[in-house]
């Protein structure tokens, strides 16, 4: 890791970054690439394979938090097509890239944008939103479609040639792949974004979340990615059960309880384990619920048609439960996605209207003043 990087390239992983980190060293320049992780996209493991095949300074940092937060609060520029806040994202990461680029001494950022690749984030004029409201005009460089562009500050001070970036436009990856043979990359990233909050299995998972949860962390939401989920609700109130579908999940399963979180887990034969968020504060009659559900996901305890004991255990306490194995699916169950995009696209439609409203009461208040100004000017009298 170079300990004085010049620019800092945001890196996903996926093509256009590895081709914009590479395009940058062959002008000599000193790149340290970023990689953001979230319980969404990316994952710290995977950056010590991209730096062994990819030869390639990368640090990485969390950003879940800050991501759960700006869910919580609702992106200001609102949800794609399932519940990718697309523009949202890339101010977010901006940001912090911002301050890790202070934090090391580098003088720019770099990202992989190209025109026109992607129909919500990457139009010309979001691009100069992001830019924008990232507060990044100064700093940042978009090195692949850069001659399809304004001259950056970057540019203009003289740390890059501009005669030597790219002008790459639209959807095709032709000249991307003809770079990456000239680079002489083996293994060239698939072109998938890799985000989750795109894909509508994980997006109704982080919905029910987002808004059964009273304040969603992104420990939360990383549960959420997690085995079989379920949800029982009685008025105001939500219950949340995670059951594992095989043994790499009931290991993370078991990893991810909190305080109050009960794990629960056949007493007396092999079966799933299941998770309980906040369980230890669950009514005994939702509890016993959530372990006949338990039960019923173990084959060999179906197989014996009666009552089976689960446990319910919360750190070194727990309680034997004995439950029938049928599945009660009316109690616990997770709404389709058609269902959770109407109730997505009814609470956007709301906000819009809210925004709309104050943004017209807004005009109203400033030309009310200027009309006021301007009687005042037309009468010297000051009456």
């Amino acid at each position: 890791m170079s300990d004085s990087p010049q620019i800092i390239v945001l890196f996903s992983g996926g093509l256009d970054s590895l081709l914009t980190a590479k395009l940058l060293e062959r002008q000599g320049l000193a790149v340290r690439c970023l990689h953001f992780y979230s319980p969404f996209f990316g994952g710290e493991a995977v950056a010590a394979r991209w730096r062994k095949i990819y030869d390639l300074d990368i640090a990485t940092q969390d950003v879940g938090p800050q991501f759960a937060a700006m869910l919580r609060q609702r992106p200001e520029h609102g949800f794609g097509k399932v519940l990718n806040p697309c523009v949202d994202c890339k101010i977010l990461l901006l940001r912090e890239a911002r301050k890790y680029m202070e934090s090391v001494g580098a003088k720019a950022l770099a990202s992989g944008e190209v025109l026109g690749q992607r129909p919500m984030s990457q139009r010309r004029d979001t691009l100069n939103v992001i830019m924008r409201d990232a507060a990044v005009a100064d700093i940042l460089l978009r090195p692949l479609c850069a001659k399809h562009l304004p001259p950056t500050p970057v540019e203009e001070s003289g740390l890059v040639d501009r005669s030597r970036l790219l002008g790459i436009w639209g959807r095709g990856r032709t000249e991307q792949l003809s770079l990456a043979k000239e680079y002489g990359i083996k293994e060239i990233p698939t072109p998938g974004g890799g985000c989750r909050l795109t894909e509508r299995e994980n997006a109704r998972r982080y919905w029910l979340v987002l808004t059964r949860l009273p304040e969603p962390s992104a420990s939360d939401f990383t549960l959420a990615n997690l085995g079989r989920q379920f949800w029982h609700s009685e008025g105001q109130n939500h219950y949340w059960l995670c059951v594992g579908r095989n043994s790499a999940d009931n290991d993370l399963l078991a990893a991810a309880a909190g305080p109050d979180d009960l794990i629960l887990r056949m007493r007396d034969m092999p079966g799933p384990l299941a998770l309980a968020r906040n369980g230890a504060l669950w009514p005994e009659d939702v509890l016993r619920t959530a372990c006949q559900m338990t039960a019923s996901y173990a084959p060999k305890a179906v197989a014996t048609g009666g009552d089976v004991f689960v446990r319910a255990r919360r750190g070194e306490e727990f309680t034997d439960v004995s439950v029938p194995t049928q599945r009660c699916e009316d109690l616990w169950n997770e709404p389709a996605w058609d269902e959770i995009k109407g109730v997505i696209r009814a609470e956007a439609r709301e906000r819009q209207a809210a925004q709309d409203a104050a943004k017209a009461a807004a005009r109203e208040a400033r030309y009310e003043a200027e009309r006021l100004e301007a009687g005042r000017e037309d009468d010297p009298t000051g009456a």
